[in-house]
Protein backbone atom coordinates (compact mmCIF):
# COMPACT_ATOMS: atom_id res chain seq x y z
CA UNK A 1 0.00 0.00 0.00
CA UNK A 2 2.85 2.38 0.83
CA UNK A 3 4.46 1.74 -2.55
CA UNK A 4 1.15 2.53 -4.29
CA UNK A 5 0.70 5.74 -2.29
CA UNK A 6 4.26 6.98 -2.82
CA UNK A 7 4.08 6.31 -6.55
CA UNK A 8 0.88 8.33 -6.80
CA UNK A 9 2.10 11.24 -4.67
CA UNK A 10 5.36 11.32 -6.59
CA UNK A 11 3.51 11.90 -9.88
CA UNK A 12 1.16 14.48 -8.40
CA UNK A 13 3.92 16.56 -6.85
CA UNK A 14 6.54 16.20 -9.55
CA UNK A 15 5.59 19.05 -11.98
CA UNK A 16 7.15 22.39 -11.12
CA UNK A 17 5.65 25.85 -11.31
CA UNK A 18 7.75 27.86 -13.72
CA UNK A 19 8.60 31.53 -13.51
CA UNK A 20 9.31 31.79 -9.75
CA UNK A 21 12.55 31.94 -7.85
CA UNK A 22 13.50 30.52 -4.50
CA UNK A 23 13.23 26.78 -5.19
CA UNK A 24 12.92 24.54 -2.16
CA UNK A 25 13.94 20.89 -2.22
CA UNK A 26 11.65 18.62 -0.26
CA UNK A 27 12.77 15.04 0.17
CA UNK A 28 10.39 12.13 -0.12
CA UNK A 29 11.70 8.54 0.01
CA UNK A 30 13.19 7.52 -3.38
CA UNK A 31 12.22 10.86 -4.96
CA UNK A 32 13.37 14.46 -4.86
CA UNK A 33 10.59 16.99 -5.48
CA UNK A 34 11.42 20.54 -6.58
CA UNK A 35 8.72 22.87 -5.27
CA UNK A 36 8.69 26.62 -5.70
CA UNK A 37 8.21 28.80 -2.63
CA UNK A 38 5.14 30.52 -4.01
CA UNK A 39 3.19 27.38 -4.94
CA UNK A 40 4.43 25.09 -2.13
CA UNK A 41 1.31 25.54 -0.02
CA UNK A 42 -1.04 24.65 -2.89
CA UNK A 43 0.95 21.56 -3.87
CA UNK A 44 1.15 20.39 -0.26
CA UNK A 45 -2.60 20.76 0.19
CA UNK A 46 -3.21 18.75 -3.01
CA UNK A 47 -0.84 16.00 -1.92
CA UNK A 48 -2.32 15.97 1.58
CA UNK A 49 -5.86 15.60 0.25
CA UNK A 50 -4.94 12.68 -2.00
CA UNK A 51 -2.65 11.05 0.56
CA UNK A 52 -5.52 11.12 3.06
CA UNK A 53 -7.58 8.99 0.65
CA UNK A 54 -4.61 6.66 0.15
CA UNK A 55 -3.97 6.24 3.87
CA UNK A 56 -7.64 5.42 4.41
CA UNK A 57 -7.57 2.58 1.88
CA UNK A 58 -8.40 -0.81 3.29
CA UNK A 59 -6.67 -3.93 2.03
CA UNK A 60 -9.51 -4.94 -0.33
CA UNK A 61 -9.79 -1.36 -1.65
CA UNK A 62 -6.07 -1.20 -2.36
CA UNK A 63 -6.14 -4.54 -4.17
CA UNK A 64 -9.19 -3.43 -6.18
CA UNK A 65 -7.55 -0.20 -7.34
CA UNK A 66 -4.29 -1.96 -8.16
CA UNK A 67 -6.15 -4.62 -10.17
CA UNK A 68 -8.17 -2.01 -12.06
CA UNK A 69 -5.12 0.11 -12.84
CA UNK A 70 -2.98 -2.79 -14.04
CA UNK A 71 -5.85 -4.11 -16.17
CA UNK A 72 -6.57 -0.64 -17.58
CA UNK A 73 -3.04 0.18 -18.76
CA UNK A 74 -2.81 -3.41 -20.01
CA UNK A 75 -5.63 -2.59 -22.44
CA UNK A 76 -8.23 -4.94 -20.94
CA UNK A 77 -11.70 -3.82 -22.02
CA UNK A 78 -13.35 -5.40 -18.97
CA UNK A 79 -11.10 -3.39 -16.64
CA UNK A 80 -11.84 -0.18 -18.58
CA UNK A 81 -15.59 -0.81 -18.27
CA UNK A 82 -15.21 -1.43 -14.53
CA UNK A 83 -13.15 1.76 -14.10
CA UNK A 84 -15.80 3.85 -15.88
CA UNK A 85 -18.48 2.32 -13.68
CA UNK A 86 -16.42 3.36 -10.65
CA UNK A 87 -16.14 7.01 -11.76
CA UNK A 88 -19.86 7.13 -12.62
CA UNK A 89 -20.96 6.01 -9.17
CA UNK A 90 -22.72 8.35 -6.75
CA UNK A 91 -21.55 6.40 -3.70
CA UNK A 92 -19.41 8.79 -1.57
CA UNK A 93 -16.69 6.28 -0.70
CA UNK A 94 -16.44 4.90 -4.25
CA UNK A 95 -16.16 8.46 -5.58
CA UNK A 96 -13.06 8.88 -3.39
CA UNK A 97 -11.62 5.63 -4.72
CA UNK A 98 -12.32 6.81 -8.27
CA UNK A 99 -10.32 10.00 -7.68
CA UNK A 100 -7.33 8.02 -6.39
CA UNK A 101 -7.49 5.82 -9.50
CA UNK A 102 -7.83 8.84 -11.80
CA UNK A 103 -4.77 10.53 -10.29
CA UNK A 104 -2.67 7.49 -11.07
CA UNK A 105 -4.04 7.26 -14.63
CA UNK A 106 -3.37 10.98 -15.16
CA UNK A 107 0.22 10.47 -14.01
CA UNK A 108 0.58 7.58 -16.46
CA UNK A 109 -0.85 9.73 -19.28
CA UNK A 110 1.60 12.55 -18.49
CA UNK A 111 4.46 10.07 -18.86
CA UNK A 112 3.07 8.94 -22.23
CA UNK A 113 2.74 12.52 -23.47
CA UNK A 114 6.26 13.32 -22.28
CA UNK A 115 7.58 10.42 -24.36
CA UNK A 116 5.51 11.76 -27.30
CA UNK A 117 7.23 15.15 -27.27
CA UNK A 118 4.62 16.73 -24.96
CA UNK A 119 1.93 16.15 -27.58
CA UNK A 120 -1.41 14.44 -26.80
CA UNK A 121 -1.33 10.69 -27.34
CA UNK A 122 -5.03 10.54 -28.24
CA UNK A 123 -7.43 12.56 -30.39
CA UNK A 124 -10.88 13.43 -29.03
CA UNK A 125 -13.84 13.96 -31.38
CA UNK A 126 -17.32 15.07 -30.32
CA UNK A 127 -20.28 14.26 -32.56
CA UNK A 128 -23.72 15.78 -32.29
CA UNK A 129 -26.78 16.16 -34.47
CA UNK A 130 -30.58 16.13 -34.41
CA UNK A 131 -32.49 12.86 -33.94
CA UNK A 132 -32.54 10.89 -37.17
CA UNK A 133 -29.24 12.29 -38.45
CA UNK A 134 -27.75 8.79 -38.46
CA UNK A 135 -25.13 9.38 -35.76
CA UNK A 136 -24.83 5.74 -34.68
CA UNK A 137 -24.57 4.42 -38.27
CA UNK A 138 -21.98 7.08 -39.10
CA UNK A 139 -19.91 6.27 -36.00
CA UNK A 140 -19.96 2.55 -36.77
CA UNK A 141 -18.76 3.02 -40.35
CA UNK A 142 -16.07 5.55 -39.38
CA UNK A 143 -15.03 3.44 -36.38
CA UNK A 144 -14.54 0.35 -38.55
CA UNK A 145 -12.52 2.37 -41.06
CA UNK A 146 -10.27 3.64 -38.25
CA UNK A 147 -9.67 0.22 -36.70
CA UNK A 148 -8.78 -1.16 -40.14
CA UNK A 149 -6.14 1.59 -40.36
CA UNK A 150 -4.59 0.41 -37.09
CA UNK A 151 -6.24 2.80 -34.63
CA UNK A 152 -7.87 1.83 -31.35
CA UNK A 153 -11.26 3.54 -31.07
CA UNK A 154 -13.34 4.23 -27.96
CA UNK A 155 -16.94 5.39 -28.34
CA UNK A 156 -18.69 7.10 -25.44
CA UNK A 157 -22.34 7.16 -26.49
CA UNK A 158 -24.35 9.35 -24.13
CA UNK A 159 -28.04 8.40 -24.17
CA UNK A 160 -31.13 10.15 -22.81
CA UNK A 161 -32.20 8.70 -19.46
CA UNK A 162 -35.40 6.94 -18.58
CA UNK A 163 -37.38 8.89 -15.99
CA UNK A 164 -38.49 5.55 -14.51
CA UNK A 165 -35.29 3.50 -14.28
CA UNK A 166 -32.59 6.11 -14.89
CA UNK A 167 -31.03 3.91 -17.57
CA UNK A 168 -30.30 4.58 -21.24
CA UNK A 169 -33.31 4.82 -23.54
CA UNK A 170 -31.79 4.39 -26.99
CA UNK A 171 -29.21 1.63 -26.47
CA UNK A 172 -26.65 2.90 -28.99
CA UNK A 173 -24.39 -0.10 -28.41
CA UNK A 174 -27.06 -2.44 -29.80
CA UNK A 175 -27.13 -0.35 -32.99
CA UNK A 176 -23.37 -0.66 -33.59
CA UNK A 177 -23.27 -4.44 -33.92
CA UNK A 178 -20.19 -4.66 -36.17
CA UNK A 179 -18.10 -2.17 -34.22
CA UNK A 180 -19.04 -3.71 -30.85
CA UNK A 181 -17.50 -7.01 -32.01
CA UNK A 182 -14.25 -5.35 -33.08
CA UNK A 183 -11.48 -6.11 -30.56
CA UNK A 184 -9.83 -2.74 -31.31
CA UNK A 185 -12.98 -0.84 -30.39
CA UNK A 186 -14.71 -0.12 -27.10
CA UNK A 187 -18.28 1.19 -26.88
CA UNK A 188 -19.70 2.54 -23.64
CA UNK A 189 -23.29 3.83 -23.52
CA UNK A 190 -23.91 6.12 -20.54
CA UNK A 191 -27.25 7.59 -19.41
CA UNK A 192 -27.33 11.36 -18.92
CA UNK A 193 -29.18 10.82 -15.61
CA UNK A 194 -30.79 14.21 -15.92
CA UNK A 195 -27.56 16.08 -16.70
CA UNK A 196 -28.19 19.08 -18.96
CA UNK A 197 -25.68 19.34 -21.75
CA UNK A 198 -25.99 15.97 -23.46
CA UNK A 199 -22.94 14.63 -21.64
CA UNK A 200 -22.68 13.20 -18.17
CA UNK A 201 -20.61 14.91 -15.48
CA UNK A 202 -18.16 12.01 -15.64
CA UNK A 203 -17.70 11.91 -19.43
CA UNK A 204 -14.48 13.89 -19.17
CA UNK A 205 -13.09 11.39 -16.67
CA UNK A 206 -14.18 8.48 -18.88
CA UNK A 207 -12.18 10.04 -21.73
CA UNK A 208 -9.06 10.04 -19.51
CA UNK A 209 -9.61 6.37 -18.68
CA UNK A 210 -10.03 5.43 -22.35
CA UNK A 211 -6.78 7.21 -23.21
CA UNK A 212 -5.05 5.42 -20.33
CA UNK A 213 -6.22 2.10 -21.78
CA UNK A 214 -4.44 2.86 -25.05
CA UNK A 215 -7.30 4.12 -27.23
CA UNK A 216 -5.82 6.76 -29.51
CA UNK A 217 -9.16 8.05 -30.86
CA UNK A 218 -12.10 8.78 -28.56
CA UNK A 219 -15.49 9.54 -30.12
CA UNK A 220 -18.11 11.18 -27.89
CA UNK A 221 -21.67 10.98 -29.22
CA UNK A 222 -24.17 13.30 -27.56
CA UNK A 223 -27.93 13.66 -27.30
CA UNK A 224 -29.57 15.84 -29.95
CA UNK A 225 -28.66 19.44 -30.75
CA UNK A 226 -29.24 22.52 -28.62
CA UNK A 227 -27.43 25.29 -26.79
CA UNK A 228 -26.72 22.83 -23.96
CA UNK A 229 -24.55 20.75 -26.34
CA UNK A 230 -21.75 23.28 -25.81
CA UNK A 231 -20.67 20.95 -23.01
CA UNK A 232 -19.21 18.37 -25.39
CA UNK A 233 -17.37 21.05 -27.39
CA UNK A 234 -15.58 21.97 -24.15
CA UNK A 235 -14.03 18.52 -23.73
CA UNK A 236 -12.99 17.44 -27.24
CA UNK A 237 -10.33 18.45 -29.75
CA UNK A 238 -12.71 18.50 -32.72
CA UNK A 239 -16.47 19.03 -32.79
CA UNK A 240 -18.38 17.42 -35.69
CA UNK A 241 -21.98 18.37 -36.48
CA UNK A 242 -24.08 15.79 -38.35
CA UNK A 243 -27.00 17.14 -40.42
CA UNK A 244 -29.69 15.04 -42.20
CA UNK A 245 -30.44 16.06 -45.80
CA UNK A 246 -34.16 16.62 -45.36
CA UNK A 247 -34.78 18.63 -42.22
CA UNK A 248 -37.06 21.45 -43.38
CA UNK A 249 -35.70 24.97 -42.77
CA UNK A 250 -32.17 23.79 -42.04
CA UNK A 251 -30.47 27.01 -41.06
CA UNK A 252 -33.25 27.80 -38.58
CA UNK A 253 -33.61 24.22 -37.38
CA UNK A 254 -30.06 24.05 -36.04
CA UNK A 255 -29.07 26.69 -33.53
CA UNK A 256 -26.46 29.14 -34.75
CA UNK A 257 -24.35 28.68 -31.63
CA UNK A 258 -23.78 24.99 -32.40
CA UNK A 259 -22.81 25.76 -36.00
CA UNK A 260 -20.28 28.32 -34.74
CA UNK A 261 -18.60 25.66 -32.59
CA UNK A 262 -18.46 23.04 -35.37
CA UNK A 263 -15.06 22.27 -36.87
CA UNK A 264 -16.60 19.94 -39.45
CA UNK A 265 -20.19 19.69 -40.74
CA UNK A 266 -21.23 16.36 -42.28
CA UNK A 267 -24.41 16.08 -44.35
CA UNK A 268 -25.40 12.45 -43.78
CA UNK A 269 -27.52 10.00 -45.82
CA UNK A 270 -26.23 11.42 -49.09
CA UNK A 271 -27.41 8.54 -51.27
CA UNK A 272 -30.31 7.64 -53.58
CA UNK A 273 -33.05 10.24 -53.81
CA UNK A 274 -31.42 12.30 -51.07
CA UNK A 275 -28.25 13.18 -53.03
CA UNK A 276 -29.79 16.32 -54.56
CA UNK A 277 -31.12 17.77 -51.25
CA UNK A 278 -27.82 16.80 -49.60
CA UNK A 279 -25.89 18.84 -52.18
CA UNK A 280 -28.22 21.79 -51.67
CA UNK A 281 -27.75 21.70 -47.90
CA UNK A 282 -23.98 21.40 -48.32
CA UNK A 283 -24.02 24.57 -50.40
CA UNK A 284 -26.22 26.40 -47.87
CA UNK A 285 -24.01 25.49 -44.93
CA UNK A 286 -20.82 26.32 -46.80
CA UNK A 287 -22.23 29.80 -47.48
CA UNK A 288 -23.46 30.18 -43.89
CA UNK A 289 -20.09 29.25 -42.38
CA UNK A 290 -18.38 32.00 -44.39
CA UNK A 291 -20.52 34.55 -42.54
CA UNK A 292 -19.64 33.26 -39.09
CA UNK A 293 -16.57 34.25 -37.12
CA UNK A 294 -13.74 31.73 -37.23
CA UNK A 295 -12.91 30.26 -33.84
CA UNK A 296 -9.53 28.94 -34.97
CA UNK A 297 -6.70 30.67 -36.83
CA UNK A 298 -5.35 27.31 -37.99
CA UNK A 299 -8.48 25.76 -39.50
CA UNK A 300 -11.41 26.72 -41.71
CA UNK A 301 -14.55 24.63 -40.97
CA UNK A 302 -15.50 22.32 -43.83
CA UNK A 303 -18.87 20.94 -45.03
CA UNK A 304 -18.83 17.45 -46.57
CA UNK A 305 -21.39 14.88 -47.67
CA UNK A 306 -21.29 11.20 -46.63
CA UNK A 307 -23.36 8.04 -46.78
CA UNK A 308 -23.10 5.27 -44.21
CA UNK A 309 -25.02 3.02 -46.62
CA UNK A 310 -22.91 3.34 -49.77
CA UNK A 311 -19.73 4.54 -47.95
CA UNK A 312 -19.49 7.49 -50.36
CA UNK A 313 -17.64 10.38 -48.77
CA UNK A 314 -16.58 8.42 -45.67
CA UNK A 315 -12.81 8.58 -46.42
CA UNK A 316 -13.17 12.31 -47.17
CA UNK A 317 -14.73 12.78 -43.74
CA UNK A 318 -11.29 12.29 -42.37
CA UNK A 319 -10.49 15.87 -42.71
CA UNK A 320 -9.88 15.01 -39.03
CA UNK A 321 -6.29 14.01 -39.79
CA UNK A 322 -5.44 17.30 -41.49
CA UNK A 323 -7.26 19.18 -38.72
CA UNK A 324 -5.20 17.42 -36.05
CA UNK A 325 -1.93 18.14 -37.87
CA UNK A 326 -2.78 21.83 -38.32
CA UNK A 327 -3.83 22.30 -34.70
CA UNK A 328 -0.78 20.47 -33.32
CA UNK A 329 1.62 22.41 -35.52
CA UNK A 330 0.25 25.74 -34.28
CA UNK A 331 0.08 24.62 -30.64
CA UNK A 332 -3.63 25.47 -30.60
CA UNK A 333 -4.68 21.94 -29.69
CA UNK A 334 -2.62 21.97 -26.50
CA UNK A 335 -3.89 25.45 -25.56
CA UNK A 336 -7.48 24.38 -26.15
CA UNK A 337 -7.08 21.37 -23.88
CA UNK A 338 -5.65 23.47 -21.07
CA UNK A 339 -8.54 25.93 -21.33
CA UNK A 340 -11.07 23.07 -21.41
CA UNK A 341 -9.74 21.59 -18.18
CA UNK A 342 -10.32 24.91 -16.41
CA UNK A 343 -13.84 25.25 -17.86
CA UNK A 344 -14.72 21.73 -16.77
CA UNK A 345 -13.33 22.28 -13.27
CA UNK A 346 -15.60 25.31 -12.78
CA UNK A 347 -18.55 23.38 -14.20
CA UNK A 348 -18.06 20.66 -11.57
CA UNK A 349 -17.61 23.30 -8.86
CA UNK A 350 -20.94 24.91 -9.80
CA UNK A 351 -22.67 21.54 -9.77
CA UNK A 352 -21.21 20.59 -6.38
CA UNK A 353 -22.00 23.97 -4.80
CA UNK A 354 -25.61 23.77 -6.01
CA UNK A 355 -25.93 20.25 -4.59
CA UNK A 356 -24.47 21.40 -1.26
CA UNK A 357 -26.81 24.40 -1.21
CA UNK A 358 -29.93 22.33 -1.94
CA UNK A 359 -29.09 19.80 0.78
CA UNK A 360 -28.12 22.33 3.44
CA UNK A 361 -30.31 21.89 6.59
CA UNK A 362 -31.13 25.60 6.96
CA UNK A 363 -32.04 25.92 3.28
CA UNK A 364 -34.22 22.81 3.35
CA UNK A 365 -36.02 24.18 6.38
CA UNK A 366 -36.72 27.62 4.87
CA UNK A 367 -37.40 26.48 1.31
CA UNK A 368 -41.06 25.26 1.58
CA UNK A 369 -42.22 28.49 3.28
CA UNK A 370 -40.46 30.71 0.71
CA UNK A 371 -41.68 28.61 -2.22
CA UNK A 372 -45.24 29.03 -0.99
CA UNK A 373 -44.82 32.83 -0.75
CA UNK A 374 -43.37 32.97 -4.26
CA UNK A 375 -46.15 30.89 -5.81
CA UNK A 376 -48.81 33.06 -4.11
CA UNK A 377 -47.12 36.24 -5.31
CA UNK A 378 -46.30 37.66 -1.86
CA UNK A 379 -42.58 38.00 -2.65
CA UNK A 380 -40.56 37.97 -5.87
CA UNK A 381 -38.39 34.97 -6.88
CA UNK A 382 -35.34 37.23 -6.68
CA UNK A 383 -36.03 38.19 -3.06
CA UNK A 384 -36.65 34.55 -2.13
CA UNK A 385 -33.33 33.58 -3.72
CA UNK A 386 -31.52 36.34 -1.82
CA UNK A 387 -33.07 35.19 1.47
CA UNK A 388 -32.09 31.58 0.86
CA UNK A 389 -28.52 32.55 -0.04
CA UNK A 390 -28.31 34.71 3.08
CA UNK A 391 -29.57 31.80 5.17
CA UNK A 392 -26.98 29.51 3.60
CA UNK A 393 -24.03 31.89 3.97
CA UNK A 394 -24.83 32.91 7.56
CA UNK A 395 -25.12 29.34 8.81
CA UNK A 396 -21.97 28.02 10.56
CA UNK A 397 -22.39 24.60 8.93
CA UNK A 398 -21.99 26.14 5.45
CA UNK A 399 -18.41 27.19 6.17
Amino acid sequence: MKRFGLALLRHISAPTCGGHQGVLNVSVPHYRIPITARCCQHRCSTSTAVSQHIQDLSGPEFRLLNRLYEGLIGGQRASLAECITLVETQHPRKKELAQVLLQRVLAYRREQESQNGDKPVAFRVGLSGPPGAGKSSFIEVVGKMLTERGHKVAVLAVDPSSCTTGGSLMGDKTRMTELSRDMNAFIRPSPTSGTLGGVTRTTNEAIVLCEGAGYDIVLVETVGVGQSEFAVADMVDMFVLLIPPAGGDELQGIKRGIIERADLVVVTKSDGDLVVPARRIQTEYTSALKLLRRQSKSWNPKVVRASSHTFDGIPEVFQMESYKEAMLASGELQRRRRAQQKVWMWSLIQESVLHHFQNHPSVREALPHLEEKVTKGFISPGLAADLLLKTFSSSPSSL
